[in-house]
């Protein structure tokens, strides 16, 4: 049997584990252990080689950031930061038709910039802003749609988990990832909102006007929210594009700027540190599985030779560069309405990097972001869609095709964002290159 075809069977055997509902770093493990003892002399060589890989990804100084960032925002979500970012945009556009659903894309914008994951910012947001929408008869479906689109933008403005994941994958600059996905998370915020204003704007009833807030209250609610997270971001970003800090000591020193503006405020409780310890221990455990684990199965693919007759076969293509990478990210696309947003790109980012970046000559910064929106897809997207699946635990009343529904408007807005980022690419990386 040739190494490709046995390949080929171990990425079948990986999607049956994932449809059996096998732990996805589980499934990638055995899948590469299995897979090196076949294509090796035998178990004894891949049992060496697997050990050696686990070590070295386990005790790499570059995954050191990872918990940082994490706790950055697990504390913003335990102390209460994202429901004072939601104050502040409720009470400056609420009153304007579909304006809760629209204040919300604004506080998730804002909150991301502290938080880094599309989970937390959805799962924060949901538990804000769903019951002021229901409090004024919002449609469920565009309600709940709206929170778990929002998410997305957790994934795309720095400090995005994703980035970290996407950097040590492909040996990229966080700094310059994290400042590419500034803009282009502006932009989708904004084609979030132009979404929905065009929904409520047809259908006035889907999202009625909230109540209006005199400028007083909304003085008080820009010191009392957009201050302190503009001062923690440009702290911690801020230092970290300026080369002041590198991104482990960016990290800490954002989480570090979290805990006293939480603790001056007061609004973190023991329990509330305590809970923000764990969920991170747990966040990061399963972050440093996963690309511990694909590290086994990016091997074994490897050594199959499926991504080298991949380029190969790509190379002999007559296509313009555009469409292959219109067929890349439609793989992207479609392999992320099954597989979780991270070990996607763990999975798919060594076998199509190369091709985009080496072969096709485009910018690795760019394609990362790029990659991070087709990721965004798979996260509001059936069956997998995390995020719908978080607004939905919180929301138990409605159904998931609701949401899935309601979330068609919102794929438009991201489709429309990669468009426009494939034809002008300095969105992306005008801000990259002020730092080159």
């Amino acid at each position: 049997m040739s190494p490709i075809l046995i390949g080929f069977l171990g990425i079948v055997v990986f999607m049956a584990l994932i449809a059996l509902r096998i732990p996805i770093s589980f499934a990638m493990a055995m899948v590469g252990f299995v897979g090196l003892s076949i294509l090796l002399t035998g178990p004894h060589a891949a049992f060496d080689m697997v050990t050696k890989d686990l070590y070295g990804s386990f005790s790499a100084y570059n995954l050191s950031v990872i918990p940082m960032f994490v706790w950055m925002g697990f504390l913003a979500y335990h102390s209460g930061v994202g429901t004072k970012l939601y104050v502040f945009a409720y009470r400056m556009i609420g009153h304007w038709p579909g304006g809760l659903a629209i204040a919300t894309q604004g506080a998730c914008g804002a909150f991301s910039a502290i938080c880094g994951s599309n989970t937390a910012t959805a799962a924060t947001m949901g538990a804000i802003a769903l019951p002021e929408m229901r409090k004024y008869n919002y449609d469920p479906s565009l309600a709940t749609a709206s929170i778990a689109s929002g998410g997305v933008l957790g994934a795309l403005i720095p400090p995005s988990v994703l980035f970290l994941v996407y950097a040590m994958a492909t040996e990229q600059s966080v700094g310059e990832l994290f400042m590419a996905g500034v803009f282009p998370g502006i932009l989708l915020m904004i084609f979030f909102m132009i979404a929905i204003y065009l929904v409520t704007h047809r259908r006035p009833e889907l999202g009625p006007s909230g109540p209006r807030f005199t400028w007083a209250e909304r003085g008080q609610s820009v010191l009392q929210g957009l201050v302190q997270v503009a001062i923690v971001f440009t702290f911690s970003m801020g230092g970290l594009f300026k080369g002041w800090f590198t991104p482990t000591e960016a990290g800490a020193v954002g989480a570090f700027g979290v805990l006293v503006v939480a603790l001056i405020g007061r609004n973190l409780t023991w329990k509330g540190l305590v809970d923000s310890l764990l969920d991170t221990t747990r966040t990061t455990a399963m972050i440093m599985l996963l690309v511990a684990t694909s590290v086994i199965f990016g091997r074994f693919m490897a050594v199959s030779r499926i991504p080298f007759e991949m380029a190969e076969w790509v190379a002999q293509l007559t296509w313009q560069p555009v469409f292959v990478l219109l067929l890349i990210l439609g793989l992207y696309l479609l392999l992320g309405m099954f597989i979780d947003a991270m070990a996607m790109m763990l999975l798919a980012t060594p076998i199509f990097y190369p091709i985009a970046v080496k072969m096709l000559g485009y910018d690795p910064i760019w394609f990362g972001v790029i990659i991070v929106l087709c990721a965004g897809v798979g996260v509001i997207t059936p069956p997998v869609g995390m995020n719908v699946f978080i607004v939905q635990g919180i929301a138990k009343d409605v159904p998931l095709e609701v949401i899935f529904k309601g979330v068609m408007p919102f794929l438009l807005a991201i489709l429309a964002c990669i468009a426009i980022l494939m034809i002008f690419p300095q969105i992306a990386l005008y801000l990259p290159s002020l730092i080159k």
